[in-house]
C-alpha cells in the first residue's frame, strides 16, 4: 500500500481513500460516542450549522471544542463524553481541526476517521478495502501535529506488518504539542483523563467511515457498536 500523509491544506485533490486522523481529540471523541451507544454522527461543517441542526433535530446531541456554550450538550473531551448515555442517539461534531478534515475529503470514494482507540480496526479495513493508494490527512497544525503523524504513520504500518511496535509512536503522540496544551490548560472543555484516553490503543474494534447522507457527512462504526 502506497501512503500520503498530508496536512488540510494540501489537499489539492481529492484522493480516492482517506484516512482522517485526529488524536487529541475529535477522532477519539467520535469513537467513545459510538461506544456510548450513538447510532451515527454528522460532521457540521460550522458552529452555525452545528446549532441549526440541533434546533431542527432537538433530540440529537450537539458538541464543539472549547467550553460549553448555549445551544451546545457536550464538549470535545473523551474524559467528559464517556460519562453520557448516547444509546440510540444522533450526535453533531464541530471541532477545529477533525471535522474540517474530513469534510476536506467527503468526495474521496472511502473516508475512515481514526485515531489510536481504533488503529488496528482501521488498518484491518485498509486490508480488506483500502486499495493501492491511501491518503492520511494530518488534521493538526495544518499537518504537522506529531500526534496525528505518528498514530497515521502507525496505522500505515500495521497495514502491511503484523509486528509493528507501537510503543515509540505513542511515546511520540505522549510529548506532543497537542498532549502539552492539554496537559497544561491551554485547550478548554478538557477532563484530566483526556491524554490518557487519547493513547489507549486499540481500545474499540471498530473502524469509523463517513458517507454523505442527504448532504450531510455522516459517521458511521463499521461493523457496529462496541
Amino acid at each position: 500500500m502506497k501512503a500520503r500523509f498530508l496536512g488540510i491544506p494540501e489537499l489539492v485533490e481529492t484522493p480516492p481513500v482517506a484516512v482522517v486522523v485526529d488524536v487529541m481529540r475529535a477522532c477519539t471523541v467520535a469513537a467513545w460516542a459510538f461506544a456510548q451507544g450513538a447510532e451515527k454522527i454528522v460532521l457540521a461543517e460550522s458552529l452555525d450549522e452545528a446549532l441549526a441542526l440541533k434546533a431542527r433535530h432537538p433530540d440529537w446531541v450537539a458538541l464543539k471544542d472549547g467550553p460549553p456554550a448555549p445551544g451546545f450538550d457536550a464538549v470535545n473531551s473523551p474524559g467528559l463524553l464517556r460519562s453520557l448515555d448516547l444509546g440510540g442517539r444522533t450526535v453533531v461534531q464541530k471541532t477545529t481541526a477533525g471535522t474540517v478534515g474530513a469534510l476536506a475529503v467527503k468526495d474521496a470514494s472511502l473516508v475512515l476517521c481514526a485515531s489510536f482507540v481504533v488503529a488496528e480496526a482501521t488498518a484491518r479495513f485498509l486490508r480488506e478495502r483500502g486499495g493501492d493508494s491511501v491518503t492520511f490527512v494530518v488534521t493538526g497544525e495544518d499537518g504537522r501535529a506529531d500526534e496525528d503523524l505518528a498514530c497515521a504513520q502507525y496505522i500505515a504500518r500495521r497495514v502491511t506488518e503484523d509486528a509493528t511496535d507501537a510503543d515509540g509512536f505513542l511515546r511520540r503522540a505522549g510529548a506532543s504539542r497537542a498532549a502539552s496544551e492539554l496537559a497544561e490548560g491551554v485547550r478548554q472543555g478538557v477532563h484530566p483523563d483526556d491524554i490518557a484516553l487519547c493513547l489507549e490503543l486499540d481500545r474499540f474494534p471498530f473502524a469509523m467511515v463517513a458517507t454523505s447522507e442527504d448532504s450531510l457527512m455522516v459517521l458511521r462504526p463499521h461493523p457496529g457498536h462496541a
